[in-house]
């Protein structure tokens, strides 16, 4: 499709990068791969195969989100009337599908900004943590409040609105989708099949690591755009602190004896339940994944924290990686 760039980001995503170029090279008008230096041979790669590639300075502090603005730039510099652009990240494949349901999608409402669909994990079997992603991904179809990393938008819409953050270490494409929606932009979750991502994640340490990007990203939102009527993410960082932070300070403080400690504690076995039966019917994973959102909170609690030593202290935050 000729009105329709795709802009790839990664860092030595190997294999995994050479099929998601490889899923979307002969689709669109131009393919851009941003780079944050890799040592795997994808820029070779992604050259040989006929991607533009960009390199980025790696003495300033990465973010997704500053890769994907330098990306989109050099779209528009090559193809100044670039009416769409996919953003992909490097360790998911886009299906054959996508890109032309997404386009007449956007072709048929103007007022749309942005139309994404479903995102798989390649292998939600391997391990506890792909399934849980997995389920994390399957998000009410029709109007939303916000995308992922993976999705089609309107180069104007994405203009207009300054594009995404550069400093927002976590959570940038919720970001971006509010200032989007405040300046009347509508965003769309499609019935459609739309990239296989490859979690590749098989030790807790990986997982609760990404549970502390979500922490750091709901006090960033909140403070950002906490206010009424949005009050972005405040409910997401409030039940963190409830759970994670608020209710283990009260259980430690009323100490050993005294009656209100097991009643304390055995709030998160009634959590963990009450969880689970929200889940819809027959889910495999439906305890698993409410046990996982209940000791979640003590790693979002932990993100959370470094939000504020950032903050408070003035330093430059780093991305956090969980692979």
């Amino acid at each position: 499709m000729k009105d329709i760039a795709v802009v790839a980001i990664g860092r030595n995503e190997g294999v995994r990068l050479e099929r998601c170029l490889r899923s979307v090279i002969q689709q669109a008008a131009l393919v851009v791969y941003v780079d944050s230096g890799s040592t795997d041979g994808s820029v070779a790669f992604a050259k040989n195969i006929g991607a533009q590639v960009v390199a980025l300075d790696m003495s300033k502090p990465f973010t997704a989100a500053r890769a994907r603005n330098e990306g989109f730039q050099r779209a528009l510099a090559q193809q100044p009337d670039l009416a769409y652009v996919q953003f992909v990240d490097g360790d998911c494949e886009v299906v054959a599908t996508w890109l032309p349901q997404a386009h007449a999608f956007l072709e048929q409402h103007p007022d749309a900004a942005a139309a994404c669909g479903r995102r798989r994990e390649r292998h939600p079997q391997a391990t506890i943590y792909n399934q849980l992603c997995d389920e994390e991904w399957n998000t009410p179809i029709g109007e939303a409040k916000a995308c992922g990393g993976d999705v089609l938008m309107r180069a104007s819409a994405l203009t207009q609105s300054g594009g995404y953050r550069d400093d927002v270490i976590a959570g940038e494409e919720p970001e971006l989708c509010v200032r989007l929606r405040q300046k009347g932009w509508r965003i769309w979750r499609l019935d459609c099949e739309m990239t296989l991502h490859d979690a590749n994640m098989t030790q807790f340490q990986q997982w609760w690591m990404r549970a502390v990007r979500c922490g750091y990203a709901y006090a960033l939102g909140a403070q950002l755009h906490g206010h009424p009527p949005e009050k972005h993410w405040v409910g997401e960082r409030n039940r963190a602190l409830l759970w994670g932070l608020l209710l283990p300070t009260a259980v430690m403080l009323l100490g050993i004896g005294s009656p209100w400690l097991l009643l304390g504690l055995a709030a998160y076995p009634a959590q963990i339940a009450r969880l689970a039966r929200r889940q819809p019917a027959g889910q495999p994973a439906s305890w698993a994944r409410a046990w996982f959102s209940t000791i979640g909170k003590f790693a979002e609690v932990q993100g959370i924290g470094r939000y504020w030593r950032d903050r408070l202290m003035a330093r430059t935050p780093r991305i956090i990686e969980y692979k």
